[in-house]
Order: C-alpha cells, then sequence, then structure tokens
C-alpha cells in the first residue's frame, strides 16, 4: 500500500516513512505521487488543518494521502500561537524571529507552562479518514538553548529531561515529542483501519 505524505518536509518524510514501514506501507513524497498542492490553512483547530491537506493531496493524487498539524499552546497566551505557530508574527520572521517574538510577550511571565501538539490525519480515496493527536507537556524557557530541531525547539523545556527540546538527541526527542506521540497512535490507528477493527 502507498500513502502519500501532503508536506514538503524531508524530515517527516523520513519520520513517518520509517514508522509505516512496519505496516508495509510505501510512503511517498508529493513531487515521487507527481502532485505539488498549496493548502490554505484555514481551520481553527490542528485536526481541522491536518484534514483539509490530507482530503486535497487525496483529490489530486487519487491516492491515501496523510498530513499533521502541529504548533506550540502557551497557557499564559490563551493557547497561543496555536494553529499560528508557523506564521507567528507574520511571514516575513524565521524560526528565531518567532522564538524572540514568543519570548519578548511573555516577558514578566511566572506561569510558563506550554505543551507542543500534532495532529495527523489520513484520507482514503472513498472518504475514509484515520486520525490520531499527540501531546508533550512543557515549560517555556526565558531564552533559547541547543543546536538541534527546528520551530520552537529551542525555547521548550522538557522538565522529565531536564533539556530544551533543542538540546535533545533525535532519537530522545522522538521518545517524548507530540510528534513522536501522535506517529505512535496514528501506527495503531491505521493498523486497526487496514485490519477492519476499528469499528
Amino acid at each position: 500500500m502507498k500513502l502519500v505524505l501532503a508536506s514538503k518536509n524531508a524530515h517527516k518524510l523520513r519520520e513517518l516513512g520509517e514508522i509505516l514501514a512496519e505496516l508495509g506501507i510505501e510512503v511517498l513524497s508529493e513531487a515521487e505521487a507527481g502532485v505539488d498542492v498549496e493548502v490554505e490553512e484555514t481551520g481553527t483547530t490542528f485536526e481541522e488543518n491536518a484534514l483539509l491537506k490530507a482530503r486535497a493531496v487525496c483529490g489530486a493524487s487519487g491516492l491515501p494521502a496523510v498530513a499533521d498539524d502541529s504548533g506550540l499552546c502557551v497557557d499564559a497566551l490563551n493557547g497561543a500561537p496555536g494553529v499560528y505557530s508557523a506564521r507567528y508574527g507574520g511571514e516575513a520572521l524565521d524560526d528565531p524571529g518567532r522564538c524572540r517574538l514568543l519570548l519578548e510577550n511573555m516577558r514578566g511571565q511566572l506561569d510558563r507552562r506550554c505543551r507542543f501538539v500534532s495532529a495527523i490525519c489520513c484520507c482514503f480515496p472513498g472518504g475514509d479518514t484515520v486520525t490520531a493527536r499527540g501531546e508533550c507537556a512543557g515549560t517555556l524557557a526565558y531564552a533559547p538553548r541547543g543546536e538541534s530541531g527546528f520551530g520552537y525547539d529551542p525555547i521548550f523545556f522538557c522538565p522529565p529531561l531536564k533539556k530544551t527540546f533543542a538540546e535533545l538527541t533525535a532519537e530522545e526527542k522522538n521518545a517524548v515529542s507530540h510528534r513522536g506521540n501522535a506517529l505512535r497512535k496514528f501506527k495503531e490507528e491505521l493498523e486497526r483501519y487496514l485490519n477492519g477493527t476499528d469499528q
């Protein structure tokens, strides 16, 4: 069976491919499936945005398509940046710029609780969907630390490991991260669906 990843992110392609290979599933990039889809993320939840992306690529390719939408939710900012995590502060900002803006907006704030969220959705040509959600709770650091990862990883502090995500190895991060948790749940849900035991 083949699935198309509704993303141009090579890191996500490798990660998903490794996990689903155990089910005998080959994960294709959009390019390998011969599609190039730009989806406007108009959803108000991570789940809605993942569904929009997966449905669009499924429709364009004629193959089952999987997408994820993820972001950082900060308690003291009423869940912001949330679904706008990748666009926080406008298109002109890069990852370090978004981290600086978030830290600036949290200046003087003692409640640093936050969580990373990842929602995964797989759409099938017949209209069926398989979904999963993963979260990882942490606290917002006061300054960036670490060189690994991307996005908000340098300012997301993981209390059990006493490090930011950007200070973790890929293996350490995958074991606790929101996307790692979501991917493991997604694999279970997909296996149940394919075996006809999701009723």
